[in-house]
């Protein structure tokens, strides 16, 4: 059985960065995304990779990347994995991959079944999906909206389909998000928090992290089989 991930993502200093990591995170994300209020900088993403690494799967989360903005996150931050949360099609998925020698996670915007229909297409190019809220068309930037989505959408997906849970989970909702998804009977591989855990846009909340990977890791076990 694969073990049940729990990412915080938009990590941005060093404390929030070991106290996510001491309450036992499986993924660390770092933004590389301007118009977030998580972005963090080339040489903050260095120091704070050097602190997870070995500790967690440290995550670069990108959107529509250039291939020398992918050179540069891999000089500094060397990440084990790369987040793609733009419009990036299935074969600039693969291309990534094969450029960085990192696997990559794909991230939906989701709000009804048919923004799910792309699912088959990038599966032979993508380790993981993240299937998020999706977020408003003047939205700033594609993620942390702090919105959920409707979970009965995703009964209609292939049920070997491995994916993170996001969008609008805290550490009130995530058990329930837990057990409600896999209930369905999908491949629910984790789930993922960035503005769940914030006291402010981009400010997270060392307590808050600690109840997530509390209350997400009683979930997950408590809804095993």
């Amino acid at each position: 059985m694969r073990p049940f991930l729990i990412k915080i993502c938009g990590l941005s200093t060093a404390e929030t960065m070991n106290a996510a990591l001491v309450a036992g995170a499986d993924m660390v994300g770092l933004v590389f995304h301007r118009k977030s209020p998580r972005s963090v900088s080339l040489e903050t993403a260095a120091s704070l990779s050097e602190i997870a690494r070995g500790r967690a799967t440290i995550v670069a989360l990108t959107v529509d990347p250039s291939d020398e903005g992918l050179n540069a996150i891999m000089r500094h931050a060397k990440p084990d994995l790369f987040q793609l949360h733009g419009s990036e099609a299935p074969e600039r998925c693969a291309e990534i991959q094969a450029r960085t020698d990192r696997p990559v996670m794909k991230a939906l915007g989701v709000a009804e079944p048919a923004d799910l229909a792309g699912l088959p297409l990038y599966a032979p190019h993508v380790a993981l999906f993240l299937l998020d809220a999706k977020p408003p068309t003047d939205a700033a930037y594609p993620g942390g909206q702090g919105k959920t989505f409707d979970w009965q959408v995703l009964k209609g997906i292939d049920p070997r389909t491995p994916f993170l849970l996001s969008g609008g989970l805290t550490p009130e909702n995530v058990g329930k998000a837990i057990a409600t998804v896999k209930s369905f009977g999908l491949a629910l591989a984790g789930v993922d928090v960035s503005s769940g855990v914030e006291s402010a846009p981009g400010v997270k909340d060392i307590t808050m992290i600690q109840a997530f990977i509390r209350n997400a890791r009683t979930a997950s076990l408590e809804a095993t089989p």
